[in-house]
This record gives C-alpha cells, sequence and structure tokens, in this order.
C-alpha cells in the first residue's frame, strides 16, 4: 500500500488507509482532519502508531508527552517490520520525545532527501527548526523535496515561509503565488505572503488579499485559521482601524479551542498589540484569557510559548504569573542541551522583563527585553510574533520619559516608519516621541 503522495506503508490493517491519509493531507494542508489517525489508533502498525505519537506532541503541553509515549513505544517496539523511511519517522519522533531537537531535525533532513515526497516528515522538519530559530533549516528542507514533489502545492507554500524567514521576499512571494494558482486554498501560502506584505509595508495590499481568500479558510485546524485572521487584525492596526481589529480579536482570533497553545499565545499576543497601538481592550478580556492560561505554569515545552503565556498572566495581575517565572528559571538549567541557550540567555532574562512591563516597571523591561532581543530568534516564532516582544520593549523606552530612552525609541521607531509608511500606528507612536523630544512632528 502507499499513502496518497506514494510513499510506501507496512499496515497491518488495510482499514486505516484512510486515516492515515488524513493524518499526512491534513498536516501538509493545516487542516483539522489530521485527527483522525487517532481512529487507528488500535492499528498496531508502526507508522499509526508514529503519527498517533506525534499529534499528541503537538498539544504543547506538558501532558503531551505522557499521552504520546505508549504510542511512541509501540511504534518503536514495532520498528523492525517497518519500512526504511517509516524507521526514519519513528525515530525522530523519539528524539522530538528525547528533546533532542538537533538529531529530530537532522533525520527530517535525511527523509527530504531519501524521501521527498514525506510531506509530513518535512513539514514537521520545518516546525522543529522553526521553533529553535533556525531559518536556513525550514529552507533546505522544502528545497531538498521540490524536484520530486512540485506537484503538490502545500511543499510551495512550505518553501515561501522558508524564503520569508530567511528574509528572500521575492522568492517567497513566487512560491506563495504559486501554491495559490495550483490551489485557492492553501492557507500556509496565504500566511507566508501576508508576512511578505507586511514586512514590505504592503498593509493596504495585505489586508485586502487576506480578506479576499478568508472564504477558502474553512476545515483548517484551530492554529491555521485563528492564526490567519491574526494577521489581518495586525494589518487593521497599522492601518488605523481600531474597532474592526478588536472585532476580530473577539470573532476570529480567540474562542476556536480556548485549550490550546498556539490559540493561546495568539491571543495573548493580539492582545498586547492592541493596547500597544492605543486600543481599549478592556481589563475583562486578559481575565478571560488568563483563566485559560493559569494552567500552563509548569509546562516549559517552548520558551517562546512560555513567555506569552507570563505575559497574560501578569498583565491580569495573576499570582501565577511569578510561579511561572520561577518555573522557567528553575527549568532554564536543565533543559536539553539542544535549547539549553535559548532557555537560559534568552528566556529567563526576557521572562523577567515582561514581568516588569506588564507591572509597569519601565526600567526592569528595558534591562529583561535588552538583554535578549539580540539573540531573541533563538526560541523561535515568526519575525511577525517576535516583534511582540520588540514592541514591549520600545513601549518601555517611552514610558520611561527619560530623554536618552526617549532617543533611543526614536531611532527605532523611525527605522521602522521609513519601511512602514502606510502605519498610521507608527506615525502617532513616532510622533508623540518627537513631541516629547521637542522635534517638529509631520
Amino acid at each position: 500500500m502507499q499513502d496518497s503522495l506514494g510513499n510506501t506503508l507496512s499496515l497491518i490493517d488495510g482499514a486505516s488507509l484512510g486515516a492515515v491519509n488524513d493524518f499526512v493531507e491534513g498536516f501538509i494542508a493545516s487542516e483539522a482532519r489530521a485527527v483522525h489517525v487517532l481512529r487507528a489508533a488500535e492499528d498496531d502498525s508502526p507508522i499509526v502508531q508514529a503519527y498517533c505519537a506525534a499529534l499528541h506532541l503537538f498539544a504543547e503541553s506538558r501532558d503531551a508527552l505522557p499521552n504520546a509515549l505508549p504510542f511512541l513505544r509501540r511504534a518503536q517496539q514495532g520498528a523492525a517490520r517497518a519500512t526504511p523511511r517509516e524507521q526514519r519517522f519513528i525515530a525522530a519522533i523519539g528524539a522530538w520525545a528525547e528533546g533532542d531537537i538537533g538529531r529530530a531535525v537532522a533525520l527530517h533532513q535525511e527523509q527530504a532527501s531519501e524521501y521527498p515526497r514525506d510531506l509530513a516528515s518535512l513539514k514537521l522538519g520545518q516546525y522543529h527548526a522553526f521553533n529553535t530559530g533556525d531559518c536556513p533549516g525550514m529552507l533546505r528542507l522544502a528545497l531538498a523535496a521540490l524536484p520530486a514533489a512540485a506537484d503538490v502545492p502545500y511543499l510551495h507554500g512550505m518553501a515561501a515561509f522558508g524564503y520569508e524567514q530567511c528574509h528572500l521576499m521575492r522568492e517567497a512571494e513566487q512560491s506563495a503565488r504559486r501554491a495559490i494558482g495550483m490551489c485557492r486554498k492553501e492557507p500556509w501560502a496565504h500566511h507566508a505572503l501576508a508576512h511578505v506584505m507586511l514586512t514590505e509595508g504592503r498593509l493596504s495590499e495585505g489586508l485586502d488579499f487576506m480578506q479576499g481568500v478568508s472564504d477558502s479558510w474553512t476545515g483548517l485546524n484551530s492554529f491555521m485559521l485563528t492564526h490567519n485572521w491574526w494577521h489581518v487584525a495586525l494589518f487593521l492596526i497599522d492601518l488605523g482601524r481600531d474597532a474592526e481589529a478588536l472585532a476580530v480579536y473577539d470573532q476570529h482570533a480567540w474562542g476556536v479551542e480556548k485549550g490550546y497553545s498556539q490559540d493561546q499565545i495568539g491571543a495573548v499576543s493580539l492582545l498586547a498589540r492592541l493596547e500597544l497601538a492605543g486600543i481599549e481592550v478592556g481589563e475583562a478580556r486578559w481575565r478571560e484569557l488568563a483563566d485559560w492560561l493559569a494552567v500552563r505554569t509548569h509546562d516549559q515545552v517552548l520558551p517562546f510559548l512560555d513567555l506569552q503565556y507570563l505575559y497574560g498572566l501578569a498583565r491580569a495581575d495573576r499570582p501565577q504569573a511569578d510561579e511561572l517565572r520561577r518555573n522557567i528559571e528553575a527549568f532554564a538549567p536543565n533543559a536539553p542541551p539542544s535549547v539549553r541557550a535559548a532557555w537560559e540567555r534568552v528566556c529567563v532574562p526576557a521572562a523577567r522583563g515582561l514581568l516588569a512591563h506588564a507591572r509597569g516597571d519601565w526600567s526592569g523591561a528595558i534591562d529583561g527585553l535588552g538583554t535578549a532581543l539580540p539573540r531573541l530568534v533563538e526560541i523561535g516564532g515568526s519575525h511577525a510574533q517576535r516583534d511582540l516582544f520588540e514592541q514591549l520593549y520600545l513601549d518601555a523606552l517611552v514610558r520611561s520619559g527619560e530623554p536618552s530612552r526617549l532617543a533611543s525609541a526614536q531611532g527605532l521607531l523611525q527605522r521602522q516608519l521609513n519601511t512602514q509608511p502606510e502605519s498610521r500606528r507608527l506615525a502617532r507612536q513616532t510622533n508623540a516621541v518627537y513631541a516629547a523630544l521637542g522635534l517638529p512632528t509631520t
């Protein structure tokens, strides 16, 4: 048997083929049907068990590993009867479970070279590279598979995002448009093109594009759905369409899967950005969101996630924010070696800075975030997502009121405004700083 991409399968129960294809196709297309593989959980086929393990690990919670391990153990026990491709995938899931992300990425890279139509493996490799700030690694994975899988639109979407994260905007746009030309419903390519347009200051064009394809965002997993609407909100914020941006938060960006990590951090990030743009969001939204974040204090799965949980809790004035900061500081020296520096050198100071910002300690925010920012890429996330931390740092500079810090803020803001001339948000913030410095405003 083969999956829908032509990869040979060693299934014990042929009835599992549909569930396997739902995982493979759903995963690369960002569709919710990927979870259908759990319907085949009783099939002891090693690849089925490995896919179930991967699905559980994607929960990105402290319960993810215990829930995944029974499936991973069954996959490993049966690996001898699996194909070489399946064996490597099982080994990559094992490395992920052990926290050896470098090893996992290396295995996915080998898979992309030897079995380039195993696009579920490739997508997972990109996920790990993304979470560790390895943007060239994301692109390298996609390029390895392109000669053999150029007929699959989702691969062009993966390449587009890899190009964009490497600042190769023309190539990113070409790949995204190729993907969309092959399949209009390609939400990851929509997402990559939104990144390009935001980075290049094409704000009105980006908003029109994303709203124009939003009707195709059906059947998606909650992350892809809420995250694409999150990008819509970013365009609205910068264009000064405040009420519409807040409505996107209420109607699209929060509330699909409130218990899921990615939905939660998207909500934290968007609420914070709305406030930083001077939009009143109200305390009730922060309190409601914090109710869902309060269980995250012991997660320590990805530093990028923990930092946003912490800010949401601190902004809602929850005591769990201090507990999470202490847990981050205790975990960091004991993190897996491949990610320890990101926890120790970036996450710990950033956590202190975020907590300080939420409590109005501008000097503490500047010190903590200022220490973390030069190495922020190491905690993963996209350029657009990490911009939240830069915005909070800039806000602290401005709100400190100190002339030297206002001078630093002027330089940062003006450079941003030069590349985003459409941004009413940046124009408003820049004018306020110029006024405080006694300089003419525009």
